[in-house]
């Protein structure tokens, strides 16, 4: 196995955008072809006459379904979009050429075998130049946000290396330096050293996505119980795999810098529709967030200053993101200024409407009159938008709790809530959350989403908060 599942779908992602600036080179030199024209016919250069046939894109599609999708394929033929950072300019025009070499003979073929006597040579020959610089235009960017997260600390994904320091020495001196820079090694755990419980408060203080065990010189029996921890909490457990033949082709292997890796997933695996998900979430988010700035915020910063004119208009709290790493989620406040400060004379007078860590109180005195409003008709949630293009949210996920509410979790197995991006809309909004008043069936549900996640599933959610919004029974 040459790449990793994510290094895989990275190359599949620049293959479809070098496969788009093909296209635009087309359509580039389809639009300057006339100019071109003239000044080649000044300088004497074109001898095919001053009105050679005018063959616009359309008729040139034959052609087109061959070089578009042909192009990147023969350049990752030739290594083109392998060690990004390791590469000149000089290797990736030599790649380049090679590919052109291939893609030249075919379109060759494809003209003698298709007898497209009135070829656009004009258009192929301006459109090649054109394409190698907007391609290398864009290794060129790709080249420097990949230098950027790599020189950027925040950026690079913490992990935490599992096995003697023997064996995680001689695992990481297999790696190269380009899979070594993606990761930020935040703790080395030796399990003959530590026990079950300092595992665990491990990964609920670093917050990391993945545990990579080195087992070489490690007993299997030891790291079962780890492995089996970070099952629960949705944490990846990723197994170095030395001892097993890299042709078998199953899908809970992947590999690491060529290096075999035993992958134990208990969380919707990488793919191009949690891609497609991310997207979305932009797009939808950046919609809805300009028309409701527009329309909305403006009115509800107004009333909300009627309505308590001591406290700001946003509320921001510190929330548990994903695998419980901290950030700030707005919403608009609908609360008195000290609100917060309140909280246990509350509990205290009040009590919880809601069993376990989480507090829920439907008439909460801290809320002023226009809050109440807010909260029926979820108005209040509309500056997490700004967490979702900002990437620490999702449209829908489990909802972020308060980071003391995260740390009174009874059970581990609750933090595997944590495994997936939290959300605006969730099937425990969609599901009446009105009525549902215990946390077990609140993580229940969110498991079951995390279990049984699609795209479909999604829209489905998205879908039923509509109704749930319009008619008040997913607020509270």
């Amino acid at each position: 196995m040459a790449q990793g599942r994510k290094e895989a779908l990275s190359v599949q992602a620049l293959q479809f955008a070098d496969a788009g600036l093909v296209y635009l080179a087309f359509v580039i030199s389809a639009a300057v072809r006339d100019d071109l024209l003239k000044i080649l016919i000044k300088w004497r250069i074109w001898k095919g006459g001053e009105n050679p046939v005018e063959i616009g894109l359309t008729e040139m599609m034959p052609l087109l379904f061959v070089i578009i999708p042909l192009t990147p394929i023969a350049l990752e033929a030739f290594g083109f979009y392998r060690h990004p950072l390791r590469k000149r300019i000089r290797d990736s025009l030599v790649q380049m050429f090679k590919s052109l070499i291939i893609v030249g003979v075919a379109v060759g073929a494809l003209v003698v075998f298709l007898k497209l006597g009135d070829t656009p040579r004009l258009t192929l020959g301006a459109a090649v130049p054109i394409a190698v610089c907007l391609v290398l235009l864009r290794e060129g960017l790709v080249r420097s946000i990949v230098l950027h997260s790599v020189r950027a600390e925040d950026a690079k994904e913490a992990v935490i290396y599992a096995g003697s320091e023997e064996s995680i020495e001689e695992f990481e001196a297999s790696l190269s330096p380009d899979v070594l820079a993606e990761y930020k090694v935040v703790a080395r755990y030796q399990p003959s050293e530590g026990t079950p419980e300092k595992f665990t408060n491990l990964l609920k203080r670093e917050s990391v996505a993945r545990v990579i065990f080195a087992p070489r010189r490690t007993e299997f029996g030891e790291l079962a119980e780890l492995v089996e921890i970070c099952e629960v909490q949705g944490v990846e457990a990723w197994i170095s795999a030395d001892f097993i033949q890299t042709q078998v082709a199953r899908p809970d292997f992947d590999s690491m810098g060529g290096k075999p890796m035993l992958v134990l997933r208990s969380t919707p695996e990488l793919s191009w529709t949690l891609w497609v998900k991310g997207m979305i979430d932009f797009v939808l988010s950046a919609i809805v967030l300009s028309v409701s700035i527009v329309l909305i915020w403006w009115w509800v910063a107004l009333f909300i200053k009627i309505g308590s004119p001591k406290g700001p208009v946003f509320f921001r709290q510190k929330r548990a993101g994903r695998y419980g790493k901290p950030f700030n989620m707005w919403k608009f406040r609908t609360m008195h200024p000290d609100a917060e400060s309140q909280l246990a004379e509350i509990k205290e007078s009040e009590g919880n409407e809601m069993t376990g860590p989480v507090f829920k109180l439907e008439n909460d005195p801290r809320v002023f009159g226009f809050g109440n409003f807010l909260r029926r008709t979820s108005i209040d949630e509309l500056p997490q938008l700004l967490n979702v293009i900002r990437g620490d949210m999702s449209l829908v996920g489990p909802r972020p709790l308060p980071l003391y509410e995260v740390e009174q979790f009874a059970k581990s197995e609750h933090r595997r809530r944590l495994s997936v991006k939290p959300g605006i809309t969730c099937l425990w909004q969609v599901s009446g959350r009105n009525k549902i008043t215990s946390f077990e069936e609140w993580v229940r549900l969110d498991l079951e989403y995390i279990d049984n996640w699609s795209l479909g599933l999604d829209f489905k959610i998205l879908l039923k908060t509509v109704p749930a919004v319009m008619m008040g029974k997913g607020s509270k």
